[in-house]
């Protein structure tokens, strides 16, 4: 089921609700996805949102501002992942949840870690698609991701004149459908450090592809945080999500409690 709720700079967000026969111990569940993806092709497509409602879990998986069937400002004073974690904690005001464990994946876990650190309600999360460059960078590693590459990927005129590099970028966005300027809005407007990892306490799961060059030594964010475990599976950035450990791995956790 599709829902929206207003973004405290007035965007339409949106998002999807999903349940079966929920646990009423456990939380509800919100998943945050990455850069030019959406809610259900990151989580709902790869089976996560099925392993956690067969889990008993209500989940909720927004489309993060610029993305999806949300609102898609090309400016960047109303983007990126400050703004996305203000957009977290609306959320949690609009359902009404006293206590919301939360998982995000790449873009989205940068904004998981800005949202527990400012927000005492999340009391568990996972971090996915991201490893040292949080601690080392600041947030996603732009050393694998040069953003006025992929800012000008998104915006050439022609796919001729897209570096090499950041082709593939261009090439997801026009696949899925994405508004480029929007995107390229949510490039330049990165959270580039450094991250208030010392203000989250609450339990944490580090959760990447053994061949993602986006979640190199997961362990390195792992450590900086005070209560944290990692989990690795197979794929890249893109095939992580899709191995079925993937799912498991997030349902068990946040079934911890």
């Amino acid at each position: 089921m599709t829902h929206e709720f207003t973004a405290p700079d007035g965007l339409t967000l949106r998002y999807h609700s999903w349940s079966r026969t929920p646990d009423p111990a456990l939380p509800p569940v919100l998943l945050l996805h990455g850069f030019s993806a959406s809610a259900l092709l990151n989580w709902e497509a790869p089976g996560v949102v099925e392993a956690l409602v067969a889990a008993g879990r209500t989940v909720y998986a927004t489309d993060a501002r610029g993305h999806g069937a949300s609102d898609k400002p090309h400016d960047e004073e109303r983007s990126g992942e400050v703004r996305m974690a203000e957009d977290v904690r609306r959320f949690i005001d609009h359902v009404g949840a006293s206590e919301m464990h939360v998982a995000g994946y790449s873009m989205g876990a940068i904004v998981t870690l800005l949202a527990a650190a400012g927000d005492t309600r999340i009391t568990r999360l996972v971090a996915g698609g991201v490893g040292a460059g949080v601690v080392e960078v600041g947030g996603l590693d732009t050393r694998r991701m040069p953003p006025e590459l992929v800012s000008a990927a998104l915006t050439a005129d022609d796919l001729d004149e897209v570096p090499e590099q950041a082709r593939g970028f261009r090439v997801l966005a026009e696949a899925s459908g994405a508004d480029r300027l929007a995107l390229a809005a949510q490039i330049r407007a990165m959270f580039r450090g450094p991250m208030p990892l010392d203000r989250i306490t609450v339990p944490a799961l580090v959760l990447a592809g053994e061949d993602d060059p986006l979640a190199v030594r997961p362990e390195v964010l792992a450590s900086a945080l005070p209560d944290a475990e990692v989990t690795v599976v197979s794929g890249d950035h893109l095939g992580a999500v899709r191995d079925p450990r993937f799912a498991a791995a997030i349902t068990e956790f946040l079934g911890r409690g």
